[in-house]
């Protein structure tokens, strides 16, 4: 499991959110903050509110009431497009990838760059070729379109065009959903060593659980509109809440918590 925070510096503040769709209620009063160099996950049920929450972090979606600042920026501010400077400190992974299926991996990955920087050809395909072997795809699959991708392959590549402008901030959403389980944990290992390496601030909605086991170092559940824990995830497991504790002390939960202490055990071997 990760190492204890060494920075208390604030690059997301979430303040007294509100969301409403109609006379839907998704959330009521969330406040949270997300600290520089941590990997901090949005857990809950489906239907809680998980990537509405993240959509609203990154300004595709307005809450009803109450502030979202990231980098100190008013999210509000970034809802017009990609044209704000800030855009180009985060990255993002959406559901299943999202990638274009009219164009190769490379050009995928490629396409940032395209839009927001007047960079050459050749340099763009050195970056391209870099941060594809960045997330471990051989090279050969550049020129592969998704279709002729494996599911963990098309994350990967998503993952090198969420990283292709060299953020500071990562989110992922749903980032090993339907994946098998040795997939997703080469997934979240690399997810890891790339926040090591690069020193990256990673935001991750997730209901995996063997990844909130294994790679956060603190996680918000998100239940009735609300938020209903912050911590770690033995603070959670230890947690009075009912909802907490259905959700993190089932059966699958119990496993997915040995199975990280084992490989905690094995790394410290």
């Amino acid at each position: 499991m990760p190492s204890a925070m060494k920075t208390e510096t604030s690059v997301i503040e979430v303040s007294h959110v509100t969301t409403k769709f109609g006379q839907a209620v998704v959330h009521e009063d969330i406040s949270l903050s997300i600290q520089r160099g941590e990997i901090f996950a949005i857990a809950g049920g489906n239907g809680c509110g998980k990537t509405t929450l993240l959509r609203e972090i990154i300004g595709l979606i307005v809450p009803s009431s109450g502030t979202i600042r990231l980098f100190g920026i008013d999210s509000r501010k970034l809802e017009m497009g990609d044209g704000h400077p800030v855009h180009r400190r985060f990255g993002v992974m959406f559901q299943q990838g999202g990638l274009f299926s009219s164009l190769t991996l490379a050009e995928n990955v490629a396409v940032p760059l395209r839009e927001h920087t007047t960079l050459s050809e050749m340099l763009i395909h050195d970056i391209v070729a870099a941060k594809i072997a960045m997330v471990e795809l051989p090279p050969g699959s550049a020129a592969k379109y998704p279709n002729e991708l494996s599911g963990g392959m098309r994350r990967r590549a998503a993952l090198a065009r969420a990283l292709v402008m060299d953020p500071e901030l990562l989110f992922l959403d749903e980032p090993t959903a339907g994946l098998d389980p040795i997939i997703a944990s080469g997934f979240d290992e690399l997810v890891q060593s790339l926040k090591n390496l690069l020193g990256l601030t990673v935001v991750m909605v997730t209901h995996d659980l063997d990844s909130l086991w294994q790679i956060t170092d603190r996680v918000a559940v998100l239940g009735y509109g609300k938020v209903l824990g912050i911590g770690t995830m033995e603070e959670l497991f230890q947690s009075d809440d009912q909802y907490i504790r259905e959700y993190f002390q089932g059966d699958r939960g119990r496993e997915a918590r040995k199975q990280a202490a084992r490989q905690t055990a094995g790394r410290d071997a």
